[in-house]
Formats: C-alpha cells, sequence, structure tokens
C-alpha cells in the first residue's frame, strides 16, 4: 500500500483532499480506515461519510470511545513532554503517525527542546497527504516522513536514518499501532527489531487498547467487522511483554489517564494502556 510520492504532494492546507470527487485515486473512500475514523472522534474534518457513519455507530454503543480518542492523544503528549524534557531524549520515531491534529509529536518536543527531530511513519496514503503539507519543522529541529508498514522495520530504520543518528538515542513510539498486527507475536517481533536496532539510552512509548472491558470488545467486534485494517485487543499481559528487557518509567505500566497526568485530567480509567521505557 505505497503511495505514489508525486501523486500525493501538496503544498498547503487548501490543496488537502476534502471530498471523494478531490481525493487521489490511491485513497479507498468506501472502507472505514483506523486514522479517519480516529480522526473524527478527535474533532477533525479529514474524514467521510463512511468514517463518520461507523464513527457513531461504535460511539452508539460505547460513548466514551471519543474519550479514548482523546486521553490516547493526551498520553502521548505527556510522554513526548517527559521524554524531551526530563529525559533528554532529542529524537522520536512516530510509528504509525495517523492524521495531524493539534499538538503532534514535532510540536510538542520541538516547544520543550527545539532542535528535536523526529521522523514520522505510516502507509495510509490520506495520512501522508497531510503529513506533508502540514507537519513542519521548527527551524532549529528537523521532521521527515516515511511511506512504509509497521512490519517493514529494515526500510523504518533506513529511511529514518537520513534524518535520524541511529547511533544516539530515539524515542520509539508506537500509539494504537500495534494491535492491528493479528497476533501479539509478531507485534512483539516488532518493537524487538526496533529497539535491538537503536542504542542504550533509547526509548519505548507504546498505548494501546487491552481487553479487560467486555463492552470495549464488543465494540471491536463491531470495528473488526466493518474497517480496516482490524484490531486485535491484547491481555495486560501481552501489552507488558513488549517491554521486556526494557526498564519502565514510573508508575510503570497503566490507564492512560495515570500516567504522570495533568491535574485537569480525569481519572475514571479508558481501559487503554500507556507504557514508557527506557532501554539499558
Amino acid at each position: 500500500m505505497v503511495a505514489d510520492r508525486e501523486a500525493l504532494r501538496v503544498t498547503d492546507e487548501t490543496d488537502l483532499p476534502r471530498d471523494e470527487e478531490a481525493v487521489p485515486s490511491t485513497i479507498d473512500t468506501t472502507v472505514p480506515q483506523t486514522a479517519r475514523v480516529w480522526n473524527y472522534w478527535l474533532g477533525g474534518k479529514d474524514n467521510y461519510p463512511v468514517d463518520r457513519a461507523l464513527g457513531d455507530e461504535i460511539a452508539e454503543a460505547y460513548p466514551i470511545i471519543a474519550d479514548i480518542a482523546r486521553g490516547d492523544r493526551a498520553v502521548l503528549n505527556r510522554a513526548v513532554r517527559y521524554l524531551a524534557g526530563e529525559a533528554g531524549i532529542r529524537q522520536f520515531l512516530d510509528v504509525g503517525t495517523g492524521l495531524p491534529t493539534a499538538n503532534n509529536t514535532h510540536e510538542v518536543a520541538q516547544a520543550v527542546a527545539p532542535t528535536s527531530r523526529i521522523v514520522y511513519v505510516d502507509y495510509d496514503p490520506l495520512v501522508l497527504v497531510h503529513a506533508r503539507a502540514l507537519l513542519t519543522s521548527g527551524p532549529e529541529g528537523a521532521t521527515d516522513y516515511v511511506d512504509a508498514d509497521l512490519r517493514d522495520t529494515g526500510t523504518i530504520l533506513r529511511e529514518a536514518g537520513r534524518t535520524l543518528d541511529l547511533s544516539q538515542p530515539v524515542a520509539v513510539i508506537l500509539s494504537g499501532i500495534l494491535a492491528h498486527l493479528p497476533t501479539v507475536e509478531e507485534a512483539r517481533a516488532v518493537v524487538r527489531r526496533l529497539i535491538d536496532a537503536l542504542p542504550a539510552g533509547s526509548y519505548l512509548v507504546v498505548v494501546d487498547g487491552t481487553n479487560t472491558n467486555q463492552e470495549l470488545n464488543d465494540v471491536m467486534r463491531i470495528w473488526n467487522a466493518s474497517a480496516n485494517p482490524p484490531y486485535a485487543m491484547r491481555s495486560p499481559e501481552e501489552f507488558a511483554s513488549y517491554f521486556d528487557c526494557l526498564e519502565l518509567v514510573e508508575p510503570g505500566l497503566v490507564d492512560v489517564t495515570r500516567w504522570h497526568p495533568d491535574p485537569d485530567t480525569s481519572q475514571e480509567p479508558l481501559h487503554n494502556l500507556v507504557g514508557v521505557a527506557r532501554k539499558p
């Protein structure tokens, strides 16, 4: 699912596809897509009727789904602030970027450390259209984009190495993406290949849903019957296995509402876990 780079190139926000007539032919508007439905739940406009229809169906069955989307975005921002600030990380590899919203990884990192360098990775052609138009770096840092599938870690690392110095610590961000791999074994293998290629002092950030809430499990069956790609809920134990041989940052693996919460963060659990860990 590799998009043609020149065909998808745009120069400013007014060029972005807003309806089926304007969208490049590589973008399928007949099947709901993860990035677009997520964008809808976050209040964005970069989605199509098929995405909104599924988003509404799921929200009717599970009304806090939009809270989950916002909670995942908020904890990612807090993790990036921590990494760029307290942990001193200056390089970020954000795999499974999704559609740009407010407070993207490069904006959060460069607000703390303007020299931060960020590489985004996705294989959804609509994401790549928006990324090239809107995800622009500050003058002291750098931002780049890699068109690759999560499983193609060789391409990800090779292309990321054009912008990042992979001999120096990198924070790998995998938010809402590992559950799109059908088995936990495949997801663990992807994590290991990425982390093994990076030096000590690198970090791993994972945000994903777990199978501890039956209502949410039922909603995911609606998703998997309609959307692309499917989403495989993991157990907390399976989630924890992503961090084998890494040092978890306090408070460890917790609900997204409980990781370094801001004062106004709701403490109602959302049944999505987050972990931030350092490679020793």
